[in-house]
């Protein structure tokens, strides 16, 4: 059962070009991208470039819209988000920018085969990822939301755990973990105590607003993922 929608919006163009540029150059490590993988991030940039872009007023609309969960059976990990931003509650994805840090870090980690844009929510649970948020509603910005509001999404979040049973959970946001399960000292990694039986983590928030922002716990939960 797969709780979510799709709403895809495939777009064309501009992906042959950019493969052409990026072919043969050389990436990160100093590895020569091949014409393989220079096809699949000319594909992603065009449907990024070509994907439509929300109004002000489109976006102002989709204050307090709820995103429903990305779920299904036997999932790797659930990440969890603190809440929706208006480009989400306006698409109805979650993360739902393209350009969102989540995207590039999932497949840079291993998490993903490919850098997987927000409406492809069945290549996303196919690579055992669900999604859900502490506070389902739609704000700007994290920090509009209160501290009794983040505390509430709890219990919903534990029966979303008891319920679908993924392998590992992970909390995006070390600041809201620590208002949410009242932990004021936590840090950033697996944690020491378990969300209903399952191993938790906390890893950085992908927002673009967060300065600090790294990768290095992304990739340690993808190889305690390959362990399992």
């Amino acid at each position: 059962m797969v709780i979510g929608s799709d709403g895809s919006r495939q777009a064309r163009g501009a992906g042959s070009t950019y493969a052409s540029i990026i072919a043969g150059s050389v990436g990160r490590g100093g590895v020569t991208v091949s014409a393989e993988r220079a096809s699949r991030v000319g594909a992603w940039q065009a449907r990024v470039v070509t994907a439509r872009t929300p109004t002000k007023a489109e976006l102002a609309g989709a204050y307090g819209a709820v995103i429903p969960d990305l779920v299904r059976e036997d999932l790797r990990v659930l990440l969890v988000g603190i809440n929706p931003g208006l480009w989400s509650g306006w698409s109805g994805l979650h993360f739902g920018r393209p350009a969102n840090r989540l995207w590039l870090t999932l497949y840079e980690s291993g998490l993903t085969d490919r850098r997987l844009l927000p409406e492809q929510t069945d290549e996303l649970l196919r690579a055992g990822i669900g999604v859900t948020n502490l506070v389902n509603r739609a704000t700007a910005r994290a920090d509009e939301l209160g501290d009794e509001e983040i505390r509430a999404g709890v219990p919903r979040l534990i029966a979303t755990v008891e319920r679908w049973r993924p392998r590992s959970v992970a909390v995006l946001g070390i600041s809201a973990y620590r208002v949410a399960f009242q932990r004021p000292k936590a840090v950033i990694g697996p944690q020491p105590e378990d969300l209903a039986g399952v191993p938790l983590w906390v890893l950085p928030n992908p927002s673009g607003l967060n300065a600090s922002f790294t990768t290095t716990e992304y990739h340690r939960l993808a190889e305690a993922l390959r362990d399992q």
